[in-house]
């Protein structure tokens, strides 16, 4: 959450450079890195009480804030306390866990966790990450003045994405001036500079670390009580969520599954139920969306084409670009595209929406997905214009009106017309 009212900051920063692109002149911001992070910080104070230890107890739940770890079946140590259980919940998230860099920890990097108490704007920010973190804090700290330089190790950014959503992110990135390195490794960090794999050497004044991350659950006394973890740390859980000691279920991020705040949610619906009154819910991704805020945000949900190919040996896909979109025309905003991937039966199993509030575009397509339907239930829904909602739509348009439109279609057409033209014209 704090890094969205930082992105919030830095979008506004870019908005205002670019001015121009709705007439207005454009100016550049005056950025006050510390006012930047009290906004952080105020969005932060704003947004805890949801999750605060007092609206728990003021619900009736007891909240005993300590150390914890199961002694065997049926017993727990909190603090000083033993509690018995019926059933529990492991819901203990993850952590950052750094990559194996000589040097690193001694340069005292940023993670997502410590990033927050900076009050000075990094001048030079290695980013090392080029996954959805990376890409976020990199473009957010580059529109906000610091000099970024992103590495990534995988040939290209997002490498779960879209590869056309993969390359329009490394072409914005680049026009916000990030110096981008992919297909490159950080192999150490020494004297205020990380060396790469491919020879050369990168300076900086703060170093941030935006991949690998690991289940806390050392401590926890798992063993005692039967639950397994896999080769990452995570809890193995089924698709009720039980994981392999009898009457423990466990959810959220400690599970190893889509690393979300609505994942957990998803997660804490099914597993609460189960875990009380023995029912049988079950989890399924197939629906489940994600965001990436970069500008633009990269929202997706199911499968791409490379997937629905490896699985059916085929795939169904229809694509629109933004830069034909009234309502992004309208606002200097006419860049990204949305995907629909179908099924051999054009039924729609997947979505990309790489465009200014993919984010806020993607529910609908979850829905559709969830419900089974095809390709063409996207076209023929209808949706408000001019909004960026109607992206998603104008592909099924362009699947519907091919299908539809075809030569055979048309060949077949054109006698019957004329048919029907003969026939009104003998009445």
């Amino acid at each position: 959450m704090p890094s969205k009212a930082l992105i919030a900051a830095a979008n506004l920063a870019h908005r205002m450079r670019h001015a121009d692109a709705v007439g207005l002149a454009p100016r550049e911001p005056e950025i006050d890195f510390a006012q930047v992070m009290d906004h952080v910080h105020g969005a932060q104070r704003r947004i805890a009480p949801q999750d605060s230890v007092e609206r728990l107890r003021r619900e009736g739940v007891e909240v005993i804030e300590a150390d914890s770890r199961f002694l065997g079946p049926g017993r727990i140590q909190a603090g000083d306390r033993v509690l018995s259980w019926r059933t529990a919940i492991i819901a203990t998230g993850y952590e950052p866990s750094g990559p194996p860099i000589p040097g690193l920890d001694e340069a005292g990097p940023l993670t997502t966790e410590n990033l927050w108490g900076l009050s000075e704007l990094p001048p030079r920010l290695v980013v090392l990450g080029g996954g959805p973190v990376g890409c976020e804090l990199g473009q957010a700290f580059a529109r906000l003045g610091s000099r970024v330089t992103l590495v990534e190790m995988a040939p290209r950014l997002l490498a779960r994405e879209e590869p056309a959503a993969s390359r329009l992110i490394e072409a914005r990135l680049r026009g916000d001036g990030v110096d981008l390195r992919t297909g490159v490794t950080a192999e150490a960090v020494t004297d205020g500079g990380v060396q790469l794999s491919a020879g050369d050497r990168v300076p900086f004044d703060r170093i941030l670390v935006a991949v690998g991350r690991r289940a806390r659950t050392g401590g926890l006394g798992l063993d005692s009580v039967g639950v397994r973890t896999d080769q990452r740390g995570s809890v193995t859980v089924d698709e009720r969520l039980r994981t392999s000691g009898p009457r423990i279920f466990a959810v959220g991020d400690v599970t190893g599954a889509l690393p979300f705040t609505h994942v957990a949610a998803y997660h804490a619906r099914i597993a609460t139920v189960n875990a009380l009154f023995g029912a049988r819910g079950r989890t399924s991704y197939a629906a489940v969306p994600w965001v990436t805020f970069t500008d633009p945000e990269v929202a997706r949900v199911g499968l791409t084409e490379a997937d629905a190919r490896r699985r059916w040996g085929e795939a169904t896909t229809t694509s629109f670009e933004y830069a034909e979109l009234d309502r992004a025309v309208t606002a200097g905003e006419a860049y990204g595209f949305a995907t629909l991937v179908g099924d051999p039966r054009r039924r729609l199993v997947g979505a990309t929406v790489c465009a200014p509030a993919g984010g806020e575009s993607i529910a609908e397509l979850a829905a559709w997905i969830s419900q089974g339907r095809r390709i063409d239930d996207v076209s023929r829904t209808v949706h408000a214009y001019p909004t960026f909602a109607e992206g998603p739509a104008r592909a099924a348009d362009a699947h519907l009106q091919a299908r539809l439109l075809g030569g055979r279609t048309r060949a077949l057409a054109r006698p019957a017309l004329a048919a029907l033209r003969s026939i009104d014209a003998l009445r």
